[in-house]
């Protein structure tokens, strides 16, 4: 069992290093997941080959297959059983290890996300486990899948893979509603709770190797110190009106 620690950033918003197979059961209740594991690609050696001076993988993890079966798939499994609705994204090479979805949808990127084995890579799986929140509270259809503006790329951050934040606040809005618990599993560089202090969810963020975890916290904080202004606020109640005559409401 890796060393834990815990951080309360601000209210509603709580970060864990360690395992998250250790961490999921040990968790106050949740609404949604929604989380980017690894991809089991062998990413220490694309790293290798595509950047000479930054010839690392992910600390702490081995990104193979063995990895996604022995580690991302029992984590998603205990969510399943424990979380309302489930948001992946699996990367493509492994997908088809993960339990088999509800629904599937995709995030597609016209200009290719990487190179594949058939050509550049336009779609991203999104796999959803669960309810659509949105439906199922009566707040009708929307689309499962999306497509990302060429602007939206992922800056540098020192983690090998972080991902883009208008890629992520799209899967936090899609996962869950206003106010509600997203808990992300694989946190990474802390992209997925940054969108939620973003769009007003609360968040729980489990990350086990120390490097990213400090990286996450400095991301979220930096993004609690500057609230989004584009959030639309609670509308407040207008002050009642005096009579003139009266000069009571």
């Amino acid at each position: 069992m890796l060393t834990t620690r815990t951080e309360t950033l601000a209210e509603g918003i709580t970060i864990h290093m360690g395992d998250c197979r250790d961490v999921l059961p040990t968790l106050a209740r949740a609404d949604a997941v929604v989380t980017d594991p690894p991809y089991g690609v062998e990413l220490i050696a694309k790293q290798n080959k595509w950047v000479k001076n930054e010839g690392e993988g992910y600390a702490s993890t081995d990104d193979t297959p063995e990895f996604i079966k022995t580690v991302c798939v029992p984590a998603i499994e205990a969510a399943i059983a424990l979380v309302r609705n489930v948001v992946v994204t699996p990367g493509t090479r492994n997908t088809f290890l993960y339990p088999a979805p509800d629904a599937i949808g995709g995030i597609f990127n016209p200009n290719g996300a990487g190179s594949g084995r058939w050509g550049f890579e336009c779609l991203a799986p999104v796999l959803y486990y669960g309810k659509d929140p949105y439906f199922a509270t009566g707040q009708g259809r929307r689309p499962n899948s999306w497509e990302q503006p060429a602007n939206d790329y992922a800056l540098k951050n020192g983690h090998p893979c972080p991902k883009p934040i208008g890629m992520m606040r799209w899967l936090v809005q899609r996962a869950s509603l206003p106010g509600e618990t997203v808990l992300d599993l694989f946190m990474g560089s802390g992209t997925t709770g940054v969108a939620c202090v973003q769009l007003g969810r609360k968040f729980i963020g489990i990350e086990r190797e120390p490097r990213y975890f400090d990286i996450a916290r400095a991301q979220i904080s930096d993004a609690l110190n500057r609230p989004d202004l584009f959030i639309e606020k609670p509308a407040r109640e207008k002050p009642p009106q005096l009579q003139l005559t009266t000069g009571r409401p």
